[in-house]
């Protein structure tokens, strides 16, 4: 195995700049952009977008989306020139199908909900109806 690349170099770009990759099979409802959306009012833009040399999205289509919707002029962007045309492929994959595969641990998880869930019912991220079904599936 070799030594990875740290990317470490963030970069500011017009969100007109950035394309996005016509072969991504991510989809993203209208739903899920307004709620990054108001994620990213609530705490920032705090996720970068990963894209190549030419300004593709390789990871964050649905940020730019929400980015566009709150017509954010630019948005942080680390460019991932190093890859490959088939990493960059692997890694649209890789990206999102790892991120399926953790798992909570679930008595952590009520504790945390248990203990904020005033204050996460105050965010415009998710509806109150999201909510009481995180808390009916947590037994809360």
């Amino acid at each position: 195995m070799h030594s990875p690349v740290i990317a470490d170099h963030l970069e500011h770009m017009s969100v007109d700049e950035l394309r996005p990759d016509v072969r991504n099979p991510r989809t993203h409802s209208s739903k899920q952009v307004s709620q990054i959306a108001a994620s990213i009012v609530e705490f920032g833009f705090t996720n970068p977008v990963l894209i190549d040399s030419a300004g593709v999205i390789i990871a964050g289509h649905a940020r730019v989306l929400a980015a566009r919707k709150l017509r954010l002029e630019r948005v942080p962007v680390i460019i991932l020139g190093h890859l490959t045309e088939m990493q960059k492929r692997a890694y649209v994959m890789a990206d999102n199908i790892l991120a399926l595969n953790g798992a909570w641990d679930l008595e952590l998880l009520r504790k945390e909900v248990a203990a904020a869930e005033d204050e996460l019912r105050k965010l415009d991220v998710f509806s109150n109806q999201e909510y009481d079904e995180l808390l009916a599936e947590l037994g809360l």
